[in-house]
């Protein structure tokens, strides 16, 4: 409770953390953009193979001549007749490839550019047989996420909040402006993962710096203003879509704000709490009086010196003197528990998020609606969260966002295909529904890891987060067997992990904890841990069955002295 103390002292929510948090949360808006910007970048227009050079298709129906149908008598994407088919079309387009020799397309694909007029599908001819390409380049921005989770991660809680922001918009800036210009797709691809890198990192140290620079009763407001930026940002990119179609000039104008990022986030104060887990408390004390200064506070922050911050902080200088490993998330029983638990929501929570939305024309609608309304319904689906986060408590709002949208997504199983507006409107809520849990997994992994390894821990769970968003491409390739077995699969993940929430202790009104000690001290973690054991308990009768009375006195007595016990207790 030290250090939500001293941010009282110096101004509590003042003018500084009024301009950084705004400042930090900005560039939010486009990371939303990135994230999903091949809904648009890589549409797939209506196309058809392009005809011999010598064909001559200023004559009325010389196209059709030259393109078989399909069974439901549509012109066939990725097959030409050898040779051009003569006399009437069969009615109905009853004609199938049987009435000639067909052949893949050899000279090309003509694309229908009314509605995309250049996206990577058309300029590289991602289709057909190359169609897997195209997935490939979501893969590899996803699998740049996914290492930018793990390695900015780590070097957050080695290096600082602060320069790693930096570092992060120089490199989204730059690999986001070069994409635009690749020559070629394997230089868009290597382009799209240095992107998702530092766009992971982003995510990850917006969050954590915004975080503890903040009074205990305004966290769960700063995470909820993060998420609504990020909803923001879905609208903003159906609006830059529509208004500049070209592929290369969507890249650039989702990629040059950046640069501007870069410059005023020199300005950012790094995270005295960072500071002081590190065992710098010059620094901290400079941070300190630098913010009291910017609230108005200058002489609360004279008050301030070195012997006050030494008694104030005194268990984080005694047991936070340099960082916890990643290894320690394993190591350590308490870490440990809540590792395990965190990865299965946040993989939960992206799996299902990314097999929803990554995917918009399948819906049969304008994409550029379904793109709005997909960010319509994360505006009222985050107030509800943010309500329950508040009133309730964490755990209860992680739980039922999971098992709501498991519910819509498994129903949306069972409806009729032809049931379209039915299906959209449960696919809207689900996504609504996974969108709330993402704003509280934020907020949750955050409150629930000590300082020391806060960083690490956010971003092991981005890591799992982006396997999440990596597998579940792979999992809609079941629709071959059944076409609802993707939804199935969407939809009972979620459900299962929000049974996991009841494993995690709640965080509301409790202060942040900045070493593993103060996690395994904390009174929920404690009743939690206390309820497991007893629990665990109750389900092995068989094992005392044929035991005296008297010894099994002994061990209920021997398992009091644990509720006082952390290191004991934490399971």
């Amino acid at each position: 409770m030290a250090f939500n103390d001293l941010l009282q002292q110096v101004g509590g929510v003042g003018r500084f953390q009024q301009i950084q948090v705004t400042l930090v949360v900005l560039p939010l808006l486009l990371m939303a953009s990135h994230n999903t910007l091949q809904n648009f970048t890589a549409a797939i227009p209506t196309h058809h193979c392009r005809p011999p050079a010598d064909a001559n298709l200023s004559q009325d129906g010389e196209l059709e001549a030259w393109l078989p149908r399909d069974g439901q008598g549509q012109l066939e994407s990725c097959l030409l007749f050898t040779v051009p088919r003569q006399g009437p079309p069969f009615p109905n387009g009853t004609e199938t490839n049987g009435t000639g020799a067909t052949e893949p397309c050899t000279n090309g694909w003509i694309y229908d550019n009314s509605t995309f007029p250049s996206t990577i599908v058309t300029e590289w001819d991602l289709v057909c047989s190359n169609r897997a390409l195209r997935q490939l380049a979501q893969s590899l921005y996803m699998v740049g996420v996914l290492l930018g989770a793990m390695v900015f991660g780590y070097l957050a809680d080695r290096l600082g909040r602060r320069k790693l922001l930096i570092l992060n918009y120089l490199q989204t800036a730059v690999s986001g402006t070069c994409a635009a210009f690749a020559p070629n797709f394997p230089v868009y691809c290597a382009f799209r993962l240095l992107s998702g890198m530092s766009l992971a990192g982003i995510a990850l140290n917006c969050m954590t710096l915004n975080v503890e620079w903040m009074p205990i009763h305004t966290r769960a407001c700063v995470g909820t203003l993060t998420g609504y930026v990020y909803s923001l940002g879905q609208f903003l990119l159906a609006g830059v879509a529509l208004a500049v179609p070209h592929w290369r000039h969507l890249q650039l104008l989702v990629s040059v704000p950046f640069f501007a990022f870069f410059i005023y986030s020199w300005f950012f104060i790094e995270s005295a709490r960072w500071y002081s887990s590190s065992g710098r408390l010059d620094l901290t004390l400079r941070a300190l009086q630098r913010v009291a200064w910017i609230n108005g506070k200058r002489e609360e922050g004279t008050k301030l010196s070195m012997e006050v911050l030494r008694a104030s902080l005194q268990k984080e200088l005694t047991m936070g003197k340099g960082q916890a490993s990643a290894l320690e998330l394993l190591r350590c029983p308490a870490l440990r528990h809540l590792f395990l638990c965190l990865s299965m929501l946040w993989f939960a929570t992206s799996f299902a998020y990314y097999g929803l939305v990554m995917d918009l024309q399948g819906f049969g609608v304008n994409i550029y609606l379904i793109q709005v309304i997909f960010g319509a319904v994360d505006l009222p689906a985050k107030l509800v969260g943010f309500l329950v986060i508040n009133s309730l408590g964490r755990r209860p709002a992680q739980m039922a966002s999971l098992l709501l949208a498991g519910i819509c997504i498994l129903v949306n199983g069972v409806v009729p295909q032809d049931q379209s507006i039915v299906r959209t409107s449960l696919a809207v809520l689900g996504k609504g529904c996974l969108a709330a849990s993402f704003n509280c997994i934020f907020l949750y992994t955050g409150e629930l890891y000590p300082t020391v390894i806060r960083q690490t821990g956010m971003g092991m769970g981005s890591t799992m987060a982006r396997v999440g968003s990596i597998v579940s491409p792979l999992v809609s390739m079941t629709a071959e067997l059944y076409p609802s077995v993707p939804l199935f699969i969407y939809g009972a993940v979620p459900v299962a992990a929000s049974a996991v929430t009841a494993l995690l202790p709640e965080t509301l009104g409790q202060p942040l904890p900045d070493t593993v000690q103060d996690m395994e001290s904390s009174p929920q973690l404690l009743a939690l841990a206390w309820t497991l054991h007893t629990q665990d308990a109750a389900l092995l009768p068989s094992r005392r069955r044929g035991k005296p009375r008297r010894q099994e006195q002994e061990q209920q007595k021997q398992m009091v002295p644990l509720q006082a016990s952390a290191q004991e207790n934490v399971l």
